[in-house]
């Protein structure tokens, strides 16, 4: 984290909880959906595929701002 700019990092930091709150907003739209009885398996489809490119981000993010300490 040495090479990080405290402006690198509030920024990483701002796109970590956007991308966290996707992921819960599209976690909540898939439980409504299916919820609701509307069998739109598509759409369904397409927003767990999104959720987990937005998992896979956020975990990216989370280790360039919390990197191992045997690295």
């Amino acid at each position: 984290m040495s090479d990080e700019t405290p402006g690198d990092v509030t920024s990483l930091q701002a796109r970590l909880d956007e991308l966290r709150i996707e992921h819960r907003d599209l976690d909540e739209a898939i439980a409504r959906l299916t919820v609701n009885q509307m069998e739109d398996e598509l759409m369904i489809r397409r927003l767990k595929k999104r959720k987990l490119v937005l998992k896979d981000r956020i975990s990216v993010i989370e280790r360039m701002l919390e990197p191992d300490e045997l690295a």
